[in-house]
């Protein structure tokens, strides 16, 4: 393009901090007090007492340290370094000036995340426009995108990309914060898709008599005959409580065949007790079933359904309770167990 009168001068000039001479040749070079990487010697101009010094041969430049190379040997604090001006790097262009599409290669780009701010802000509109990024297709005809969420939301959360190896058959789950509201940051981890059942598993309790108010605590083996259980992790159990292998909404059901095998009329139950607190403190019914018998020596048979959802395995267990009015004895006693869902 022709200009009338003097043509513009653009360029990235900047005048480097000020060095005081000491007895070595080496300084390094700073711009606001941040180590300077020139692109080459010939893009500076250096004035060593008064006299503007030859680049590569009164001087060298090796990253942001320059060696000067004078003939007297080694400079001293008698020296003075008076300016060092660069003037722009391998396609650095002025704020005035224009860049023709293609021209800064990803090689030039020297993104760089620190403390206080991210390497690559993708900026909005200032209107309704949300920044974007979007990832072309191989001939540049179709894009995805990432967007950012609205003004209105005001979010400023960060996401931090798992630290494990990527595997099939995952998802991208949120597994902890720190901070919290709209500047919380969250750790994501690969976690099990919901396309299947993870957890499925099955115990039984050999033959065993309990008085009123006893937990059932004996007996208890996980049924592998048939079942092949577990399927997955599976529950664990000590003296009657049970734990849960991870987190999430599982469906419990018991089953058991009866004994009354004193008294001539009654009831015989099961009171399933639950904890937050790992039993410290806290100790909930989430679940009750009776059956009535008439007579001594009576049989009779309970089905129980529960749902509970499991927000800490340390703490999330149950146990079950013989609730009766008459010793019981309990035969071909089941207790499965089956997770519907992550939470």
């Amino acid at each position: 393009m022709s200009y009338i009168g003097k043509t513009p001068t653009v360029g990235n000039f900047i005048k480097l901090d000020d060095i005081s001479t000491s007895s070595t040749n080496s300084y390094t070079l700073q711009h606001n007090s941040v180590n300077f990487s020139p692109e080459s010697a010939n893009h500076m101009l250096v004035s060593l007492n008064g006299v503007i010094q030859a680049p590569n041969t009164s001087y060298s430049v090796s990253g942001s340290t320059i060696t000067f190379l004078p003939s007297s040997g080694t400079l001293s604090s008698s020296d003075s370094i008076d300016f060092i001006m660069v003037y722009g790097n391998v396609l650095d262009v002025g704020v005035a000036s224009t860049v023709s599409d293609a021209s800064i290669t990803k090689a030039k780009m020297n993104l760089i995340s620190d403390s206080s701010s991210a390497g690559l802000t993708i900026k909005g509109d200032g209107g309704s426009e949300n920044g974007t990024i979007a990832l072309n297709c191989s001939s540049n005809s179709h894009a995805v995108k990432i967007s950012s969420p609205s003004h209105a939301s005001g979010q400023s959360y960060e996401m931090i990309l798992p630290t494990t190896n990527i595997t099939a058959g995952k998802f991208l789950k949120v597994d902890s914060v720190s901070g919290s509201g709209a500047t919380g940051v969250g750790q994501l981890s690969f976690a099990d898709a919901g396309g299947g059942i993870e957890e499925v598993d099955r115990w039984v309790m050999s033959s065993q008599t309990y008085s009123n108010n006893d937990y059932l605590t004996a007996g208890w083996s996980r049924h592998l005959t048939l079942t092949g259980a577990p399927h997955g992790t599976g529950l664990s159990e000590s003296s009657g409580v049970f734990s849960f292998p991870s987190t999430g909404v599982y469906k419990m059901d018991f089953q058991t065949y009866f004994w009354n095998n004193a008294g001539t009329r009654g009831y015989l139950g099961v009171d399933v007790r639950g904890t937050n607190d790992n039993f410290s403190s806290n100790d909930q019914r989430i679940s009750l079933g009776y059956t009535h018998t008439s007579v001594a020596q009576d049989h009779s048979g309970l089905f129980m359904s529960w749902l509970i959802d499991v927000t800490n395995t340390s703490n999330n267990k149950f146990k079950l309770l013989y609730n009766g009015s008459n010793t019981g004895g309990f035969y071909f006693t089941y207790l499965n167990s089956v997770k519907l869902m992550e939470t």
